[in-house]
């Protein structure tokens, strides 16, 4: 029997991954106030759309539509999984991080911009897109069977340490994309204006919070890239992994390296929009594929169904 939960929890994905490119192009446009009141715009759902009100107003209707979209996803799974109530447990709680995280974006507006509040807005974005991404593929493949499908040639412990490894770097991912988030906010940016060194030191002095952060974040990426990468050289040298999962490991470095380039790019063009707004977008993506993964891990039992990962419908 087909269900319809899994397609939604997919959409909502690709839509929250819309939607934090979005977030990153307001910021980047210095749009985020040109909607000075919360949540309308000037007084009105249906402002002129023009300049910064574009962005910023455009920027609402989506998360508006991601809201709609999660609470049509969780009412599907409220029908189609009751025989596994975690996955409409799993998705109340998305419902109700959206609301808060919804509500940090207005405090954002009302208190113009204070760093704290929006590094958190953007920092719950991360974890809703985390916990979408767990739910889209534990329930991938799912028909109306008590048991989820396997899939197919993932077997212990191979699965389990495949959720291990990019559970690592997804974590990694996650905490680099905060700090990242805390540079944005205290407008950090440029505050190490060359590459590879900052102020032209290894360690430079860490007096003020633009500074550290812009520095830890840089720090943090070491640290990222060389989990990644160890979960790429285990996944090379286990030959009883699924092709379809080392393939999506694959992916994750691409990412990874795409994601490097577009942070130097963004302080060598001193923030132009394109690189910046990009940089979240491929951080986001990175942290989904991690945390897919991961999740692909989890369903490596070989005593039930199994599912070839390339079967997407």
């Amino acid at each position: 029997m087909t269900v319809l939960h899994p397609r939604a929890y997919k959409v909502t994905v690709l839509w929250t991954l819309g939607l934090l490119f979005l977030g990153s192009i307001v910021h980047a446009t210095e749009s985020s106030l040109a909607c000075p009141d919360w949540p309308t715009c000037f007084g009105t759902m249906m402002p002129e759309m023009t300049g910064g009100v574009f962005w910023e107003h455009l920027h609402r209707l989506v998360a508006g539509g991601l809201v709609l979209i999660f609470i049509l996803a969780t009412w599907l799974a409220g029908k189609e999984t009751s025989d596994r109530p975690w996955v409409f447990r799993l998705s109340l709680v998305g419902v109700g991080l959206l609301i808060v995280q919804s509500l940090f974006g207005g405090l954002t507006v009302i208190y113009r911009l204070p760093d704290l509040i929006s590094t958190t807005h953007l920092s719950l974005a991360f974890i809703f897109l985390s916990l979408a991404t767990v739910l889209a593929v534990a329930t991938h493949g799912s028909t109306n069977s008590k048991s989820p499908p396997a899939i197919k040639g993932l077997r212990q412990p191979d699965g389990t340490k495949l959720t291990v490894f990019a559970a690592i770097a997804a974590v990694a991912v996650f905490v680099q994309s905060v700090i990242g988030a805390l540079v944005r906010h205290t407008d950090g940016g440029m505050s190490c204006p060359d590459i590879p060194l900052c102020l032209g030191q290894i360690v430079p002095p860490l007096v003020n919070i633009q500074i550290t952060s812009h520095f830890l974040h840089r720090a943090m990426a070491i640290v990222t890239s060389a989990a990644v990468i160890g979960l790429y050289t285990w996944s090379k040298t286990r030959c009883e992994i699924p092709n379809n999962v080392q393939r999506l490991v694959g992916v994750a470095v691409g990412l990874l390296v795409i994601q490097v380039l577009l942070g130097v790019a963004s302080v060598l063009t001193i923030l132009a929009v394109p690189p910046v707004s990009l940089h979240t977008l491929v951080a986001a993506a990175l942290l989904s594929t991690l945390v897919g993964l991961a999740t692909v891990g989890t369903r490596s039992n070989a005593n039930v169904k199994t599912l070839d990962p390339s079967h997407t419908r």
